[in-house]
């Protein structure tokens, strides 16, 4: 997948705001990045372009698919990192996980805004269910994946890669309850790791995120990914 660089996102992001103006006219409340290009950290190669809207009613599966064809239209490199996270007023429908909804009370940045709506902030019991169910257990069998293969092969660096610094993100968020940058998390591992933890690992795969680079030489150690579940899970189960 090609570079894109902050600017560009940010362009391509003012296009997809245009466009969810003229498709729900009143029943837009806003549209704001959130993610790293809100909060910091933007890489070229490596993010994703976050989005969140809110509106009246939601967004239909229709409006959706509309979407993804005009984002599309404006530059297929930029829609294939696009990520939106959508709700109605009430915070009740669509999609925004307990973690985004925190990137979004915290560091949402307008691109459009009638209104500005919030839910209640996640408690830190409800960041630490969240984090416990799916985001761990597809991060745990990646890692076992990974482990499990004899070469890294292109499509596969971008997981490889988020998969090395996922410990970092996971420690921050059940530790703090917040959402932050890779930076952040990393920096807050070096004094809050779980038992067992190769923190250096971490700290190397945030290092090869910076400078753009492809993961390979990081790839001699993906049996490591196996300890770092293992550390995790300790640390989950030391909650209850």
């Amino acid at each position: 997948m090609a570079d894109v660089s902050a600017s560009s996102a940010r362009e391509f992001a003012r296009g997809i705001a245009a466009f969810w103006e003229q498709r729900l006219g009143a029943r837009l409340l806003g549209v704001y990045l959130i993610g790293s290009l809100a909060h910091g950290g933007f890489s070229p190669r490596y993010s994703d372009i976050d989005m969140a809207l809110t509106s009246e009613d939601g967004v239909g599966a229709g409006d959706l698919e509309a979407m993804r064809a005009h984002a599309a239209g404006l530059s297929p490199v930029h829609a294939a990192k696009l990520s939106l996270f959508w709700t109605d007023r009430g915070f009740t429908i669509g999609r925004f996980p307990p973690l985004d909804r925190l990137d979004y009370l915290d560091h949402a940045a307008p691109l459009v805004e009638r209104a500005r709506v919030g839910p209640p902030r996640p408690a830190l019991a409800e960041v630490r269910a969240y984090l416990a169910g799916q985001p761990f257990s597809g991060w745990a069998d990646g890692a076992r994946r990974f482990a499990a293969l004899a070469a890294l092969e292109p499509e596969d660096r971008k997981p490889y890669l988020r998969a090395l610094l996922y410990p970092a993100r996971l420690v921050y968020s059940w530790q703090t309850g917040r959402m932050g940058s890779n930076d952040a998390a990393v920096e807050f591992l070096r004094a809050h790791a779980p038992d067992g933890l190769d923190t250096d690992l971490v700290a190397r795969a945030l290092q090869c995120r910076q400078q753009a680079r492809d993961p390979d030489h990081l790839f001699a150690e993906r049996a490591t990914l196996l300890r770092q579940a293992e550390a995790c899970a300790t640390l989950i189960a030391a909650a209850g």
